[in-house]
């Protein structure tokens, strides 16, 4: 970051400490995609030992400190979700499902039996998402609202099993949704038991302001996606990538503070990514597809933002060996549970050093 962007960043936290009061009592959660590498073993080593499956994600999270844990619970037995169940009481970890919209009629009894089992395992709350990047699923707006007219009546197939299972379900703003779009959607629904999983930093990818994203869709936030971004500014766009809590652009107290003012009972669920920085082409016609409507301002404020705060260096994993890439996995989530403890103003214990297998 250049010495303005760490003023700025240092000025925030500051004025916004008396709202960080409300966090007293909470600690951060973690989401399983900041464990990209060794989910389900992809990439692991005798340090850094893969998880198979959500017991050895809780063994390891433990360690970390946190307070809750956001996972798939797709394809979980009865028998195993009793036992992530005892496993979160006995470590006083809350756990927060992940989980697939029904798509149709004949998926809804795939979905009710997941929410059967996620509510044996202890999740009353679960996240969900609709789609991915729209600027590179999507080549026409017809395509688009093709997607989106599905998305909603997968929201509304799901909204009588979550009332009659009594769960609540956030659908995340994953790139897909303007803000205004998704609140929309759910405002049609009007249903305590289908919201918004609202993540901090994913809408930048869509030129909306961050800060808008989270006030938008607070009123409607059952859980969240907590990142803080930084970025840099290319010939065709701008390069955008998840860093520490702290020592990107958003304005993390202040997001804190909207999500309490309408839910203080919401978790927090840190998703830290490592990986190389996602490539945003807004200035290629191509990104545009889909954006019929988008006034040219959104495009100016966010690359002027872009060119403001610039970072010096962006996180890279690329032509890093594996073992360096795990260890660099593992020192970004740890930077940001400390950032969580240190600067805002949760109940955060620092991490301990995980023990081995052979040692618990």
């Amino acid at each position: 970051m250049t010495r303005r962007a760490v003023l700025l960043s240092t000025a925030a936290f500051a004025a916004a400490l008396p709202a960080a009061a409300a966090l007293r009592g909470k600690r951060m959660g973690i989401v399983i995609h900041s464990y990209g590498r060794r989910w389900h073993g992809k990439y692991s080593n005798i340090q850094f030992p893969p998880f198979e499956h959500a017991l050895d994600v809780l063994d390891h999270v433990r360690d970390l400190g946190v307070g809750g844990l956001q996972i798939t619970v797709a394809g979980w037995t009865a028998e195993f979700a009793e036992q992530v169940r005892a496993t979160c009481e006995s470590y006083r970890i809350q756990l927060e499902g992940s989980i697939t919209l029904p798509k149709n009629d004949n998926d809804v009894p795939r979905f009710d039996n997941e929410l059967r089992v996620a509510k044996l395992a202890g999740a009353t709350i679960l996240r969900s998402a609709a789609g991915g990047r729209r600027y590179e699923l999507f080549s026409s707006l017809e395509e688009f609202k093709h997607f989106k007219d599905a998305a909603f009546k997968s929201m509304q197939l799901a909204e009588p099993v979550a009332r009659r299972q009594r769960v609540r379900i956030g659908v995340e703003n994953h790139k897909d949704f303007h803000a205004a779009e998704l609140a929309e959607m759910l405002g049609r629904i009007s249903s305590p038991h289908i919201g918004a999983c609202v993540d901090t930093g994913n809408s930048i990818a869509l030129l909306e302001d961050p800060m808008q994203v989270v006030e938008t869709l607070a009123p409607f936030a059952v859980t969240t996606h907590i990142k803080d971004m930084a970025v840099q500014e290319t010939p065709d766009g701008f390069l955008l990538s998840e860093v520490p809590l702290g020592e990107g652009i958003l304005d993390l107290p202040r997001m804190f503070a909207a999500f309490e003012r309408h839910n203080p009972q919401i978790a927090y669920h840190l998703e830290m990514i490592t990986r190389d920085p996602l490539d945003i082409p807004c200035l290629k016609p191509g990104y545009w597809a889909t954006f019929t409507d988008k006034p040219g301002t959104e495009l100016a404020r966010t690359l002027a933002l872009v060119r403001e705060r610039r970072a010096a260096k962006l996180p890279k994993t690329t032509g890093l060996g594996l073992e360096q890439a795990l260890e660099f996995e593992e020192a970004n989530i740890v930077k940001c549970l400390l950032a969580a403890g240190d600067r805002l103003g949760f109940d955060q214990p620092a991490p301990v050093k995980p023990k081995g297998r052979d040692e618990r």
